[in-house]
C-alpha cells in the first residue's frame, strides 16, 4: 500500500519535473528569441497591425509549435499524442508571451502608459520566435549524458578536448579557460549583430538607473537559468567540476563580467560609445547590450 509520504514523494517529483520542463522552454524561448527583441521594426509592426492579423500570426505560431512538440517532445516523454502536442502547445505560446512581455517591460519598450492593443501587438510578434525557440529547445539543447569513459579514476567528470588542451595538467584552469573563452565567444556572436544598431541608445535612453538595475539582475537570472537549471549540455556534471569559477554563483557572475566586457569593447568597435561620451551613457549602453551578450555567453558555455 502506497504511504502518504511516498505520494507526496511522487508529487513533488512530479512539480519538479514540471518546473523543470517549464524552465527549459523558457530558456530556449530567450536563446533563439533575444534577437528580435532589439529589433525596432517589430515593435513598430506591432504597435499598428490589425488585432485580426495578431489572431491569425498567434494562430499559425501555435500550429507550428504544436507540430514540433509532436514531432521532437517539449517534455522529457518520447511519445507525443496529438491531444498532448495541442495542450503543451498551449503552454508553449504562453510561456513565450510571458518571456517576450517581461523583457519588453524590463527594457522599457513597455510602460503602464503603453496601450493595450499596442502591448498586445508587440508582445504577440515577440513571442512567435520565443515559442518557436522553447519548442525546439529539448530537440537541440538536450541533456547530454557523459560517456563513462569520460570519468576519471576518481569518479569525477573529465573537461573535456578543449579543457585539457587549455590547462595543461590542471584541470581546474583547462576547465575555468574553456568556460570563460566560451562565454566569451558566444557574447560575441550575439553582439557584432546587435551593437551597430540604433536600438541600444534607443533603449538606453529610456531606462533610469534602477531599470539598469533591473535589467542586470534579469540577465544573471536568465544565464544561470539557462546553464544550470534548463537541464541542458550535462548540468548535473558542470556541479561537479573544480575551482573558484566553476560554482553556480561565481560561473554566473564572471561569465556576466565577461559578457559586459565583449558588448563594452563591440560598442567601441562600432564607435557607438566613445571620449565624447560621460561614463554613464557607457555603463547604460553596455548593460543594455548585456542582456543578448549574456545569453549568448551562456549558450557558448553549453557547448563546451
Amino acid at each position: 500500500m502506497e504511504t502518504h509520504g511516498q505520494t507526496a514523494g511522487a508529487a513533488g517529483a512530479g512539480w519538479r519535473q514540471e518546473a523543470g520542463d517549464l524552465v527549459r522552454a523558457a530558456a530556449g524561448g530567450f536563446l533563439f528569441g533575444v534577437p528580435l527583441l532589439y529589433t525596432m521594426e517589430v515593435w513598430w509592426y506591432g504597435s499598428w497591425v490589425d488585432p485580426r492579423w495578431m489572431l491569425g500570426a498567434l494562430g499559425v505560431s501555435l500550429v507550428v509549435v504544436m507540430v514540433l512538440t509532436r514531432t521532437s517532445g517539449f517534455r522529457n516523454v518520447r511519445d507525443t499524442t496529438w491531444r498532448d502536442a495541442a495542450f503543451d502547445g498551449i503552454v508553449i505560446v504562453a510561456i513565450g508571451v510571458l518571456c517576450a512581455a517581461a523583457i519588453l517591460f524590463c527594457i522599457r519598450e513597455l510602460t503602464l502608459a503603453t496601450s493595450l492593443e499596442e502591448s498586445v501587438g508587440k508582445v504577440v510578434f515577440e513571442a512567435i520566435p520565443f515559442a518557436i525557440g522553447a519548442a525546439l529547445a529539448r530537440q537541440f539543447l538536450e541533456r547530454r549524458e557523459r560517456e563513462e569513459e569520460d570519468e576519471d579514476d576518481d569518479g569525477e567528470a573529465d573537461g573535456g578536448g578543449l579543457a585539457d588542451a587549455l590547462g595543461g595538467d590542471d584541470p581546474v584552469i583547462g576547465r575555468t579557460l574553456a568556460d570563460a573563452g566560451a562565454a566569451a565567444v558566444g557574447a560575441l556572436v550575439l553582439c557584432l549583430s546587435i551593437a551597430p544598431t540604433d536600438e541600444i541608445p534607443l533603449i538606453a535612453s529610456a531606462m533610469s538607473p534602477p531599470w539598469l538595475l533591473a535589467l542586470m539582475a534579469a540577465s544573471l537570472l536568465i544565464s544561470y537559468a539557462i546553464v544550470f537549471e534548463a537541464d541542458f549540455s550535462d548540468q548535473a556534471g558542470r556541479r561537479l567540476h573544480e575551482g573558484p569559477f566553476q560554482r553556480p554563483f561565481a560561473e554566473t557572475v564572471g561569465a556576466y563580467v565577461i559578457s559586459l566586457s565583449v558588448a563594452a569593447l563591440a560598442l567601441l568597435f562600432f564607435q557607438r560609445i566613445g571620449p565624447d561620451q560621460d561614463w554613464g551613457t557607457w555603463l547604460a549602453w553596455t548593460v543594455v547590450l548585456g542582456l543578448p551578450a549574456t545569453i549568448g555567453g551562456a549558450a557558448g558555455r553549453l557547448a563546451v
